[in-house]
């Protein structure tokens, strides 16, 4: 089988991923990337994210699509709610529609991206298999249909389980001690006015004894259910998830003296529950730069989602990259040490801030420490 020759080839379809090849391309220059789904459509992208001001949204200006970002956005997604355990409001914010953190649907924002490239810039089912470097500085990747691709420079916009991050650090992604199970309640104002009522109409949070409920409404009218816990990196194995009323009852098991409101929005979820364990990479991982390969995103900095970054950095990491590029045609080993450098600072900061979020919605007096973040002042600087 022949193998292609890519003079810079992109490992990974997702929204950081997708920056790099958009900035590019409005700038003269195509790169293919490679994509383990099957097509676009292949899953669920998950759910709301608040883009930030400062990084995600300053990448889709680079991209030249934030107008067409802010016509996605969710109205009244920047309300925010924070309940106790006794489902009484400890904080509540309205919407703000000129906030810094406009709120949209990862699917549609990965679908706007995806609209955005030149038909063909995007290989479905593309799996990568192996790494392996070559002399010069070039890289050979199997994939798992039999193709074989090289490239000039590789990036690793792969995720948390990075087939590419080997090739930097033997860093790996561990369990933070929290593990989620996320449910739907479809329909939320109509079918489930009594946890309508209680999320409101934004990001809501009920919190207490180390444990929480975390949500948000959904652009489809749906609400979204995180149920988390502190627990053990096992506890999820102990629940055959072919059983719904069975995970609902494990779940509730541990909610036992909560609001009976609380409790109803996991007895009444529908559809099927979906675990998931939350880990991350050590905050301030750092590696030498190598000659013809970068990571971005997850793969290079994997954190909690509770600041509510990793998204954010995973934009801002492909304008970035693209824009040293750009500023060094010629010389990548130039564009991607510098790239790196900056990104390590960045990533730095955010992962730390991500720790402690998740100490603050986690702490066995919650919600009262994360209502003392929200009536804060404002940093300077900052909406």
């Amino acid at each position: 089988m022949t193998t292609a020759h890519f003079p810079l080839a992109i490992l990974g379809g997702g929204l950081g991923g997708l920056t790099l090849a958009r900035v590019l391309h409005v700038h003269g220059v195509d790169a293919p990337v490679l994509e383990l789904d099957a097509s676009a459509d292949a899953r669920v992208q998950g759910g709301m994210l608040d883009i930030h001001h400062d990084t995600g949204q300053q990448a889709l200006r680079r991209a030249g699509l934030h107008e067409e970002f802010l016509d996605r956005v969710h109205p009244g997604g920047q309300a925010v709610r924070v309940l106790d355990k006794h489902a009484a409001v400890a904080h509540e914010d309205a919407d703000d529609p000129d906030g810094g953190r406009p709120e949209i649907d990862r699917g549609d924002l990965r679908r706007l991206l995806l609209g955005s490239l030149p038909e063909g810039a995007v290989q479905w089912g593309a799996k990568a298999v192996a790494v392996r470097p070559l002399g010069g500085g070039g890289h050979e990747v199997a994939l798992a249909d039999g193709r074989r691709f090289t490239t000039d420079l590789l990036v690793g916009a792969d995720g948390a389980w990075s087939r590419v991050r080997p090739l930097l650090t033997d860093a790996t992604p561990a369990y933070t001690g929290v593990s989620f199970v996320e449910l739907d309640l479809r329909d939320a104002d109509v079918r489930h006015p009594e946890a309508a009522s209680l999320a409101g109409g934004g990001m809501f949070f009920a919190l207490g004894d180390g444990k929480g409920f975390l949500g948000h409404r959904e652009t489809d009218g749906s609400l979204h259910l995180y149920v988390a816990l502190r627990t053990g990196e096992e506890w999820l194995n102990t629940i055959d998830f072919g059983d719904t009323p069975a995970v609902k009852a494990a779940v509730l098991a541990h909610f036992g003296d909560w609001d009976p409101a609380l409790r109803r929005m996991v007895a009444d979820a529908d559809g099927p529950p979906t675990p998931r364990r939350i880990h991350a990479l050590p905050a301030g991982l750092r590696w030498e730069t190598r000659p013809g390969v970068t990571l971005l995103g997850d793969a290079a900095h994997l954190m909690s989602p509770f600041a509510g970054e990793g998204a954010n950095l995973a934009l801002f990491d492909g304008a970035e990259l693209a824009r040293h590029l750009l500023a060094h045609p010629g010389d990548t080993g130039t564009a991607v040490k510098s790239y790196e450098q900056e990104m390590f600072d960045r990533a730095a900061e955010k992962a730390h801030e991500s720790a402690e979020a998740l100490g603050i919605l986690f702490h066995p007096q919650a919600p009262a420490p994360l209502v003392d973040v929200f009536t804060a002042p404002p940093a300077p600087g900052h909406p």
